[in-house]
């Protein structure tokens, strides 16, 4: 899915300016490890931007998004994915490296962009090019859905699974600043089935009015991120276990004092 030659230079050309969505995941991530009563002493971070994330944990290991992670199994207590597994060729192949560098009841946290993420342009996209050339192309990557994240994170082996989101929304002058942000913060198209060649100008025209009329709201047009939040846990028999089907000692209509229906069969 991924070029990954075309994603190291665009990476190579983002701005700190341009990273802000990677400070606002930095910041969500610390407030969620404030709320987990552990004390995490051997911490790797996956991230494609260190010097954002190097402050999330200034004591960890800092660890490229590369298709195989320079992690040694079993050997971390908390594991961080930074915001770049949208990016991924493999994502559940990922989540089951960062597993298996955990310890056993190691705490894995990802953060990543999800399927609502620039909803506006993937549409002013989609209509304008194939009005102008009677075909589409592929510009902006698939991100899941946080529907399909959480059955991810037991694909690859983790307990206690958990997927939540942060919907944050950016307004900008006009489509163009929009498309330069997305150049500084290192998320151009680096899709391996991408055009070759530069969009023509007719369709990038088209797609700024379409945005601008369908989207505009009090002069400005708005861009969706959808932050995903990722949780987990590496197995442990001292963690919670579900109990064995019909092994309950109390039934759930006494508790809620109502009567039990029974099922025709």
């Amino acid at each position: 899915m991924t070029d990954r030659a075309a994603l190291m230079r665009n990476r190579n050309r983002a701005r700190p300016d341009g990273l802000f969505l990677h400070r606002a995941a930095v910041e969500e991530v610390q407030d969620r490890l404030t709320m987990v009563n552990r004390a995490f002493t051997k911490v790797a971070i996956v991230t494609s931007q260190p010097d954002e994330w190097r402050r999330c944990v200034p004591h960890a290991d800092i660890v490229a998004d590369d298709d195989v992670l320079s992690l040694q199994p079993d050997t971390y207590d908390l594991v961080i994915h930074g915001l770049c597994l949208h990016w991924a060729n493999d994502p559940v192949g990922q989540l089951v490296q960062c597993r298996n560098a955990l310890k056993p009841d190691g705490f894995f946290l990802g953060a990543m962009f999800g399927g609502q993420t620039l909803t506006e342009l993937r549409a002013a996209l989609g209509q304008a090019e194939s009005e102008v050339t009677g075909g589409l192309s592929p510009r902006i990557a698939p991100m899941g859905e946080i529907r399909d994240l959480g059955g991810l994170l037991q694909r690859a082996g983790l307990a206690l699974p958990v997927a939540d989101l942060v919907p944050l929304k950016v307004t900008y002058e006009t489509p163009w600043h929009l498309m330069r942000e997305l150049r500084a913060m290192g998320e151009a198209n680096a899709l391996a089935h991408r055009l070759r060649r530069f969009t023509g100008r007719k369709v990038l025209m088209r797609a700024a009015e379409i945005y601008t009329q369908t989207f505009m709201e009090d002069g400005r047009i708005p861009a969706t991120f959808e932050m995903i939040f990722l949780t987990g846990w590496a197995p442990d028999a001292s963690q919670p276990q579900p109990l064995r089907p019909g092994s309950a000692s109390a039934r759930l209509a006494d508790a809620l004092g109502t009567d039990e229906t029974k099922l025709k069969d």
